[in-house]
């Protein structure tokens, strides 16, 4: 019988900041696409939409653009959080998590309603992970020679 001592410690790795950045801007998106699913079950949410009423007020072709526009940075992201050289990911990271931190707390604070509560949890989510976005690139590792801090 051997009396040498085992450990149990699980074994792990460092995870690129440009695949947790991904992760984060899909994590984020998956909350957007929810919180608008589930409004969708808010009574009379579907009826104002029909008569041409968003959230965020009258429905024009210029809006529901905008709306395109804004909602399709996220996934974009996803893809150049991978892609882009480590200089610009992190510029970029820094500017459009800002930009999203912004936009969801301006979204919360009007949507304070009963039939909102989940949509005001799901904008908290998504404000945390933004600032997680913004946390990992202004803490983007550096090389210093050939080691890297």
């Amino acid at each position: 019988m051997s009396t040498s001592s085992t450990t149990n410690t699980l074994q792990d790795f460092k995870i690129n900041v440009k695949l947790k950045l991904s992760a984060l801007w899909t994590a984020v998106m998956f909350c957007y696409i929810y919180g608008d699913f589930f409004s969708l079950f808010v009574p009379g949410r579907i009826k104002g939409l029909m008569n041409g009423h968003t959230g965020a007020g009258e429905t024009t072709p210029l809006v529901l653009l905008m709306y395109a526009i804004l909602l399709s940075i996220p996934p974009f992201m996803i893809f150049l959080s991978l892609m882009l050289k480590a200089a610009i990911n992190r510029l970029v990271n820094l500017a459009i998590g800002a930009l999203f931190t912004v936009v969801m707390l301006l979204v919360v604070s009007a949507s304070i309603d009963q039939w909102m509560i989940f949509y005001i949890y799901l904008g908290i989510i998504e404000v945390i992970i933004t600032c997680m976005i913004i946390r990992q690139a202004w803490l983007w590792p550096k090389v210093e020679g050939d080691k890297l801090q």
